[in-house]
């Protein structure tokens, strides 16, 4: 957006952000997405919004906490009077339960859909690359990848720099339709397995398939909190069983980003040997 002489607002909650914002030729504004007149402020006078929910995992109610956020970005969106508004969701964001984290997405699509005289675009990515450095401990100290979706599951996968590229040309446009699924990869959990196991000097690496109680317990176990094991295992699910492909497979997108997992997984090996 930069490059095409657009002028940028970039929001960050973090003050220590805003000399890097300012390096880049945007301007920065330091406050909270929760706070819905910080919010207004920001976005008054601009043609179009780019909404997203940060990621906060230490929520106690990480739903609850979406739908939080997405208020606070409806009551701006209104208020500020913006036209153009483009959300970044998520693919299974078309089911109102079952899927996890992404029940958060679902409800701020319903929160965003209602506000009157916009032109409103949902992006709906895959699951990020970057998230499969999750696995990394676990391939290290087990020597393979197991959840309760793998095998010949097939997972939708996107980089972050294809959501960007997609983003910008959405946000250039003065209406658009109301979905859009973005991703790089639509691939097996094997063949990602065997891409990050190449990468890394494993080409034998295995995704192996554990019912829902067996992810449960090795969630619980690294100690991860039983609340947010629950939503892994609830999102897991929903990849093995194809609920979170469902719309995808009947919207996909026109063209796959650029970047392949291939690519990505020379930056996963370089996490992995960290």
């Amino acid at each position: 957006m930069l490059n095409a002489g657009h002028a940028v607002t970039v929001i960050s909650s973090k003050s220590g952000k805003e000399a890097p914002i300012k390096a880049l030729g945007a301007i920065p504004a330091i406050g909270s997405v929760s706070d819905a007149d910080f919010l207004t402020a920001a976005f008054t006078g601009a043609d179009a919004v780019f909404a997203m929910i940060p990621p906060n995992f230490s929520a106690p109610d990480i739903r609850e906490y979406y739908r939080s956020v997405g208020r606070s970005y409806a009551t701006a969106i209104r208020q500020s009077g913006v036209r153009r508004v483009v959300h970044l969701s998520s693919w299974g964001a078309h089911l109102p339960e079952g899927t996890g984290f992404i029940t958060g997405s679902y409800d701020v699509e319903q929160m965003l859909d209602t506000l009157p005289g916009i032109s409103l675009t949902h992006l709906r990515p895959g699951s990020f690359y970057y998230n499969l450095e999750g696995f990394i401990g676990m391939i290290r100290h087990a020597g393979f990848i197991a959840s309760n979706y793998g095998g010949e599951d097939k997972v939708v996968m996107v980089a972050p720099q294809d959501i960007a590229l997609v983003a910008a040309g959405e946000l250039a446009l003065g209406q658009s339709g109301k979905i859009r699924y973005i991703a790089s990869e639509d691939i097996t959990a094997s063949t990602i397995a065997s891409i990050l196991g190449k990468a890394i000097g494993q080409p034998d690496l295995k995704w192996l398939t554990l019912t829902d109680s067996q992810a449960m317990e090795g969630l619980l176990k690294a100690g991860i909190p039983e609340s947010i094991a629950k939503l892994y295992v609830e999102l897991g699910a929903a990849i093995h069983d194809g609920r979170m492909r469902e719309d995808y497979d009947k919207n996909p997108p026109a063209q796959f980003g650029s970047t392949s997992l291939v690519d990505y997984a020379k930056q996963f090996a370089m996490a992995f040997r960290k």
